[in-house]
């Protein structure tokens, strides 16, 4: 551990959740003070020169922040990050960096402006452009995915042209923003997870999904083992947290046959099929970007900028 221990807060819904637990105990095993206060209980005093955040009367005072934000709560829970940011409290994630992950739009526009690997991907407000971006996606099948979706809700695969028209058009009913994307077939249902802390991958895993599903997240019944990257697949999932802003991060990836693509950057990745797959203490690398990000200044410096 570096310098003096710390007084770490997590940012966290449960305190029971696999993630936040492991980053509990590896906080404490390295002598830190550590607590856990749910971010939507979190209130905020907005003044000029004495920002602070209230937690049932009591104001939070912490060195550093592990924001687990669901994305469900993004706003809020952003809100709530920025107003520590404002007082100085380092983040191992900045609330721009997982507004902008969580923004699946936003992240891939940021990938490609960095030319990094991605499938076809087209986006349209208009009925009347559904052929189109049809068209750019290829011949089905073919995947419509909602900008707003978590863990493979509100992801499917069109099998034909017909299947894509009236889901496209079902979505766009409600007003729902989709992206349509080609269908790597020849990644058989199966996806990378690269865990980047500090602008480096610290474990990597193989997700593979249940027969007869194209979605691999473990929360739908796929499994995970540990796997070798490729220094392609390692720079790319470097280069994508970099492209987003996030020193955490967990960058999912496809093997396509014109080499790595990638599918999402997470702000929040889970930690438990990660840490089970690898044997690798995720948990303890983040609290040892921590150390060193805070007594190095972090993002301190760059509050408001």
């Amino acid at each position: 551990m570096e310098g003096r221990p710390l007084k770490i807060g997590i940012l966290s819904r449960k305190a029971s959740l696999y993630s936040t637990r492991r980053l509990k105990e590896a906080a404490e095993k390295r002598g830190h003070e550590v607590s856990i206060r749910d971010y939507l209980r979190c209130y905020m005093n907005i003044t000029a020169h004495h920002p602070e955040v209230m937690y049932g009367g009591i104001q939070l005072q912490f060195d550093a922040i592990i924001p687990r934000i669901a994305a469900s709560y993004t706003f809020y829970g952003t809100a709530v990050v920025r107003q520590f940011e404002m007082m100085g409290t380092y983040s191992c994630n900045e609330s721009q960096a997982i507004s902008r992950s969580r923004d699946k739009l936003r992240t891939l526009q940021l990938l490609s402006r960095d030319g990094i690997g991605l499938p076809v991907t087209g986006f349209a407000h208009n009925v009347h452009d559904i052929d189109s971006i049809i068209d750019l996606a290829g011949k089905p099948p073919i995947i419509v995915k909602l900008l707003e979706g978590t863990q493979g809700v509100g992801v499917v695969l069109a099998e034909t042209r017909k299947a894509a028209e009236s889901v496209i058009m079902a979505f766009r009913q409600l007003d729902a923003n989709i992206l349509v994307q080609e269908f790597i077939k020849e990644a058989q249902g199966a996806d990378i997870r690269a865990i980047v802390v500090g602008g480096r991958v610290v474990a990597a895993m193989h997700r593979q999904g249940p027969p007869g599903e194209f979605r691999s997240n473990l929360h739908r019944g796929g499994t995970a083992s540990k796997v070798k990257l490729t220094p392609e697949e390692r720079s790319i999932a470097v280069r994508a947290a970099r492209a987003v802003g996030l020193s955490v991060a967990g960058v999912d990836m496809l093997r396509s046959n014109h080499g790595p693509v990638v599918m999402e950057v997470n702000s929040s990745p889970g930690l438990e099929g990660i840490e089970t797959a690898t044997g690798i203490d995720v948990a303890g690398k983040i609290i040892e970007l921590i150390e060193k990000n805070y007594h190095t200044g972090g993002n301190r410096d760059r509050i408001g900028k």
